[in-house]
């Protein structure tokens, strides 16, 4: 009987030993996982914050050139990169068909003429009537207007430079038939006056105003910061890119150093202040150009994530536009180990 209660009074002190050693190893496991981190207080400011874009170089007075009729192009006596002349004959249409149909109003204005005459004799001797005089009057005022226009349009089967400067693109080919207007050459002017066209997105459009000065970067100087100036914005997305755009005069790039189609880098310094809250780059855990998460905590005791809205990243420092809206700090040191609802400890 004595041995019983030894025993039983043994495996009762073994149990409550074990489950003491349990709620220690428990209690101490819940000490490590909880997880120091610092916290910094933001509040949010007006920032400059610079937009770098990139794009091509054009010039101001790019001119597509085209027939004012349609036809069969008879020569384009031009290629890509001619220099060309004010009055040079660039392009020609074939002009069987104008001729013809010139010839045919030649005629009609012949035989109007002749009504016309023949009506004023009969009118003359009373056989016609006033109204047939003036019919045929009208008749022949209409057949050489047609005349008139016909001229003008052979006129226009040959397309001249309007200026001197250079053939920047052959877009058509000899044999093509083409319609009124079909862009057949573009062409520039002669003198320095390169661009640089940059796509932004609709947020840096909206932040940057005509006038704001920037450092342009070209690959055939890559050791030169050239200066430059917003001339033009957009009005409408371009279709092809879904971008805004917006036009940069440079200063001081020789022009042997450009070409179009040459490809320029931007970094614009906008006048125009935007709310933003600047933080650490450290404390972005995930995200990408436009959105990242954080870490935050309002108990000082557990993590959040929360998601933001990102309008920039330079020098370490990112920009926050949306997503902190009443929030005092966020934590920066310790977020690599967090999870949401992690348990923390804030360390100064």
């Amino acid at each position: 009987m004595n041995l019983i209660k030894y025993l039983f009074s043994s495996f009762v002190l073994i149990f409550f030993l074990s489950a003491c050693a349990k709620k220690k190893v428990e209690e101490a496991n819940m000490a490590t996982d909880v997880i120091p981190v610092k916290v910094i207080q933001i509040n949010q400011e007006a920032v400059g914050q610079s937009i770098h874009a990139s794009g091509v170089f054009t010039t101001e007075d790019e001119t597509y050139l085209g027939f004012k009729i349609g036809g069969i192009i008879q020569n384009i006596l031009v290629k890509e990169g001619d220099a060309i002349k004010a009055g040079q004959l660039l392009a020609t249409l074939n002009l069987t068909e104008i001729k013809s149909q010139v010839q045919q109003a030649q005629i009609g204005v012949e035989k109007a003429e002749r009504d016309f005459k023949r009506a004023g004799n009969l009118y003359k001797d009373s056989v016609a009537t006033l109204e047939q005089f003036q019919n045929s009057k009208t008749a022949l005022d209409m057949a050489r207007q047609q005349i008139s226009v016909l001229k003008f349009n052979q006129n226009y089967a040959e397309i001249r430079a309007l200026k001197s400067g250079y053939v920047l693109k052959k877009l058509a080919n000899d044999g093509q038939v083409v319609g009124p207007g079909t862009p057949i050459l573009m062409v520039n002017g002669a003198t320095n006056n390169w661009v640089l066209k940059v796509g932004l997105s609709d947020q840096d459009w909206a932040s940057v105003s005509i006038g704001d000065q920037a450092t342009v970067t070209i690959d055939t100087e890559k050791d030169q910061n050239f200066s430059a100036t917003i001339r033009a914005k957009s009005e409408g997305v371009d279709p092809i890119t879904g971008t805004l755009w917006v036009t940069l005069k440079t200063n001081g790039i020789p022009a042997k150093k450009i070409a179009l189609g040459i490809f320029g880098k931007a970094n614009i310094q906008p006048k125009k202040k935007t709310n933003a809250w600047v933080i650490p780059f450290d404390a972005v855990v995930e995200g990408n150009e436009n959105e990242g998460f954080i870490f935050i905590t309002k108990d000082e005791k557990t993590a959040e994530k929360i998601r933001v809205k990102i309008s920039g990243i330079a020098h370490g420092k990112v920009y926050v536009t949306q997503g902190l809206e009443d929030i005092k700090g966020i934590i920066t040191s310790g977020n690599a180990y967090l999870n949401a609802g992690s348990a923390i400890k804030i360390i100064r």
